[in-house]
């Protein structure tokens, strides 16, 4: 009986130690893209040609996630600016000298159900993963 739970032990230990890395490599990458989308789009967006992020734009950066094999539907974009007009807004363009800030969040998808083979508890289905990114808007009327 000790050497049946011991094998199971060490079963659970040695795919734990085997399957880990990748998930966190996944979760790295994913956390990646979502940083560099963030930036691209304030970079564009903040730029002296637009002066906004519009629901266009944000369904572009959309499909180019989903290219890294993230589902669109559950990326949220979260946008504000220091003056409290609408970023998003193509008709009415985000003055120069006033920030724009972009939040994009995407759930973790049970990337952490592997831990709990060592005791750890994973993220709740609700928490997200969170890019963030702030830029001053060059756009002059």
């Amino acid at each position: 009986m000790k050497q049946i739970l011991i094998f199971v032990l060490f079963s659970a230990l040695l795919c734990w130690l085997m399957f880990s890395p990748i998930y966190k490599h996944v979760l790295i990458v994913r956390q990646a893209v979502l940083q560099q989308e963030v930036d691209y789009l304030l970079e564009v967006g903040a730029s002296g040609s637009y002066g906004y992020i519009s629901d266009t734009m944000q369904e572009q950066s959309r499909q180019r996630m989903a290219r890294f094999g993230m589902q669109p539907d559950e990326i949220l974009f979260e946008l504000t600016t220091t003056s409290g007009v609408d970023a998003s807004n193509p008709s009415g363009p985000v003055p120069r000298g006033t920030g724009i800030s972009l939040t994009m969040s995407y759930p973790y998808e049970n990337l952490f159900e592997i831990d709990r083979l060592i005791g750890l508890t994973p993220p709740l289905p609700s928490e997200r993963m969170r890019a963030f990114g702030m830029k001053m808007s060059e756009y002059v009327p």
